[in-house]
């Protein structure tokens, strides 16, 4: 009788591309030994026309100086891919095309990609297929964002003692995950580097929101700034901050109940501001300066001091503006969002959570994403946190060294561990063979303990079998651990 053919041991590249496909923009880069945020590139994602119909794509609109009316044609749309022509385009001149920041043989190249939680099969099924079919990559692990920040070294953040790093880069045990970016702002708890899959919550506010609340207000009360996104978007990034005292801010700036400006008084910065508008034409870049209310600086707003040799410029005057934009993600009932806000969206997902990781989780928050640069945004979140925590709960807040390229580190130090790297790989023959669904297949072995001193592998069929059944077990048991209502 035959002998029973052994399965083939899998043997992936040593090349391993990183892609945290962001809605704003792309943080790509090659996996190295000891991984630096140096090694990660940032790469606009998008498609764009300036107002001379010339087209930039992707890391094109470096080199472009006149955003003036300039229109985007976005891939990503409220968090989740649906556009691959667009997208398609900006990869192929990153990773393909010759003087492209990051080419490679995609062939010889292991490829971990980044998509927003709860995306929809359809458009996983998409992303598959174009991964595989169209760029022919070697090896692929679709994951969600937030999943990669659990193998950043956490403890520092926190001045924990230092996690052993003999075995490679260990996700961490217990940590939430607050993501605010372009699109939404995302509360995802992980359990050994792995989501909860139904305490995620997620707040439809984001950057792209801020920015175009931010452009009907100045529409509003100074130019017309609705086809002004980019202009408008460095403003917001410039002035905008989060105030930790809404209502005293109002009144400071004369839209509280005193209905007059209030000046500031010693030790409390002046609010209100002025934004010198940028010049396209002599490529002067706009900036923010301390307010002058005198009459020289308002007359030559309008030119009429403006001599022979003297350059004219526009300026906008912005008060409440600063704050009220920002205020939206604490506050959505603001603009008629019934959502909660950001700090109560957390509490909602702890209810999604065994109360018995409620102490470890509300202690190792982690804070990413470009909203998160605000002033004042991580003080304001702390506190809210802590008046809605339970009082016996220690709450830490910290934000990522680099909240932009965080998810992008995390998943650098991911590569290098090679034992759980092929674990969760899937090569380009396992997904002709089984299709797309092989990549969905719930993939728990890093949560559940080991059987019998052995982990079946997670990419044979047996292996993918007895991770369905754990993780089924596993929701069984905390639907009867739960309490009746």
């Amino acid at each position: 009788m035959p002998r029973p053919s052994r399965p083939q041991e899998r043997v992936l590249p040593e090349q391993t591309l990183i892609v945290d496909n962001g809605a704003y923009t792309i943080k790509a880069g090659f996996a190295t030994k000891s991984p630096t945020l140096d090694d990660c590139h940032i790469i606009p994602n998008c498609i764009a026309r300036d107002r001379g119909k010339r087209i930039w794509v992707g890391a094109q609109l470096e080199k472009c100086n006149d955003f003036g009316e300039i229109a985007f044609r976005r891939p990503v749309e409220k968090g989740y891919l649906v556009n691959w022509e667009a997208e398609k385009a900006v990869w192929d001149n990153t990773f393909i095309e010759n003087g492209g920041k990051l080419k490679c043989n995609p062939q010889e190249t292991n490829l971990i990609l980044t998509e927003s939680p709860n995306t929809p099969p359809a458009l996983q099924t998409n992303c598959d297929q174009i991964v595989f079919e169209e760029y022919e990559f070697a090896s692929y692990n679709r994951c969600i964002g937030p999943s990669l920040n659990a193998y950043n070294d956490i403890p520092r953040l926190f001045h924990d003692p230092p996690r052993d790093t003999s075995l490679g880069a260990l996700p961490a045990e217990c940590l939430l995950v607050i993501d605010s970016g372009f699109s939404h702002s995302i509360v995802t708890p992980l359990s050994h580097g792995k989501p909860i899959q139904q305490a995620i919550r997620r707040l439809d506010i984001g950057g792209k929101f801020l920015t175009n609340y931010l452009k009907e207000l100045v529409s509003i009360r100074h130019y017309n700034m609705l086809d002004e996104t980019h202009l408008m978007n460095e403003v917001k990034e410039a002035i905008c901050f989060v105030s930790d005292n809404f209502k005293l801010d109002l009144e400071r700036t004369g839209k509280g109940g005193s209905g007059r400006r209030k000046e500031a008084v010693h030790g409390e910065k002046d609010i209100v501001v002025d934004y010198v508008l940028p010049d396209y034409n002599a490529h002067k870049p706009g900036y923010m300066r301390p307010h002058d209310p005198s009459l020289s600086a308002k007359m030559k707003k309008i030119g009429a001091l403006a001599g022979a040799g003297d350059a004219v410029e526009d300026y906008m005057t912005l008060g409440n503006e600063r704050f009220t934009v920002p205020e939206l993600l604490f506050n959505p009932n603001d603009v008629g969002l019934r959502q909660p806000g950001i700090a109560e969206t957390v509490m909602q997902s702890m209810s999604g959570v065994s109360t018995a990781l409620w102490p470890a989780m509300l202690a190792n928050i982690l804070v990413i994403g470009g909203n998160s640069k605000m002033e004042g945004f991580m003080e304001r979140l702390e506190s809210e946190i802590r008046q809605l925590a339970p009082a016996e709960c220690i709450v830490r807040v910290a934000r990522a060294p680099d909240p932009i390229k965080s998810t992008w580190l995390g998943g650098a130090l991911l590569a290098g561990n090679r034992a759980i790297m092929k674990s969760l790989q899937v090569t380009r023959q396992e997904y002709l063979e089984h299709g797309s669904g092989w990549l969905r297949g719930p993939d728990i072995e890093v949560l559940r303990p080991q059987v019998g001193g052995h982990r079946p592998p997670t990419h044979t069929a047996q292996g993918r079998k007895i991770n369905i059944c754990y993780f089924i077990l596993a929701r069984l048991r905390e639907r009867a651990m739960k309490p009746a209502l």
